[in-house]
This record gives C-alpha cells, structure tokens and sequence, in this order.
C-alpha cells in the first residue's frame, strides 16, 4: 500500500498509509492529515487515491503547494515525490517505481471521431498543462469479468451522444467547476468525486467524497448536464 512520510526540518514525524480514496491535509482537526501551523491553510490539499494511483490537489490554499519545488493545482504522485507545505514535507512511496509507464495523463481520457463537441461541451478530454487538466490514467485492457458500459447525455446540445466507459478512469465535468471519474473495475463501475463544492447526483442523492457503485440505468448529473450510465449488452 502506498503511504506518505510526513517530515519537518529532516525529522521523520508519522507515516500515513493511503487507505482511504479521499485523505484531506489542513490545519483545521478534521482533516486526516492535521499540521497545525499557521503556513498551512484550514483545507490546503487533498490526495484522491483510485485504484494503484494517487493524485495531490490544492484546495486554493493560500501558500500553495508544491511538489519536488514546483507549485501545483493537480498532480498525479509518482515515487519518491516530496510534497511541500511550509516547512512540512510529505514524501509519496508508491508500491512500485512506475516511471514512465505513467506516461502523460493528459492523453488518456476518451475520445473517438465525432465526439469533439461532446467534449467541447463535458471538457472530456484535457486540455492545457497537467497542473490545469482533468486527471487521467494511461489505458489498461478492459476487465474481461464485468460488462461492457457507456453513458448517455440526457441534456444540453448533445443530447444522445454515447460515451463508452473502457478505460480504467474516464474523467467527466468541467476544471475549476466540477470533475469526476468514473472508474472500471473488476467488480463493477464506481463513480467519485475530484474536483469543486459541489459532488455529483445520482439519482436525485448528492453523493459524498467516497467511490459510488453505479447501476445499471442510474441517472448522474456533474456540472449542469444530465447523463444516463448503462450496461451494454
């Protein structure tokens, strides 16, 4: 399991392992990592761990955050990456090197030929610097044990397009307003929340920070535009 080894000054403070999908860093006592230090804003980050992969995202703190001293808004950890907040460190161990294998997560959303206004209007596929991206992941052969699935857009100009979900993560929403990911696994499809106030609807139900299982014809809202997820027969 990958952890975080928090330090100061070159002294080992804790070790935190990456076990829950959503660990908040801050000042303030909820958060799962609490530095209490007026450098450190009361939300100043929060790693969002999917699968094997974990991503760093500034909560728009007011001192920032950086990593291997660049300053980030989003990042996806790799080994032995330091995070620094103030004078704290936190240095990312993966359970493996991945290198480059890694790749740039700035190509690995879903497209296909057609889908550039669907994208235009859902911001699927990424554009920019990987600090102002959605998150990605690099693609992995479909899991043989669980059927195929798309999603239907129920609103907006685009209504009726179909997106097929078979990446590992397909990313949905709008950067700076509302993102989420949508992940294939092998026991079935999970929906969770990355970025903005506001978390996705299912259903009707506001979710929460934790990984949603979808069903079959579940109705998902992110952002203002309506879809439909579904099984493929």
């Amino acid at each position: 399991m990958a952890k975080l080894i928090l330090s100061m000054d070159g002294l080992v403070l804790k070790e935190i392992a990456l076990n829950k999908e959503r660990l908040t860093i801050g000042r303030k006592p909820q958060n799962d990592i609490q530095i209490d230090n007026l450098a450190i804003s009361g939300e100043h980050a929060v790693v969002v761990t999917i699968l094997n992969d974990s991503f760093l995202e500034d909560l728009n703190s007011t001192n920032g955050t950086l990593v291997n001293g660049q300053a980030i808004k989003k990042h996806i950890l790799r080994n032995n990456d330091v995070i620094e907040l103030g004078k704290y460190k936190l240095k990312y161990m993966g359970e493996g090197e991945r290198g480059a294998e890694v790749g740039d997560f700035e190509k690995t959303t879903l497209m296909r030929p057609g889908m550039a206004k669907l994208a235009s209007e859902m911001q699927i596929a990424p554009t920019g610097s990987p600090t102002r991206s959605n998150i990605g992941l690099p693609p992995t052969p479909p899991a043989p044990s669980i059927p195929a699935a798309a999603i239907q857009l129920l609103n907006g100009p685009n209504a009726g397009k179909e997106l097929e979900l078979t990446k590992t993560l397909t990313t949905l929403g709008k950067p700076g307003l509302q993102v989420a990911v949508i992940a294939r696994r092998p026991h079935g499809y999970f929906i969770t929340h990355v970025e903005g106030r506001q978390f996705p609807v299912v259903n009707g139900e506001t979710l929460d920070a934790q990984a949603h299982p979808l069903g079959d014809h579940d109705v998902i809202e992110i952002a203002g535009i309506k879809m439909e997820f579904f099984l493929k027969a």
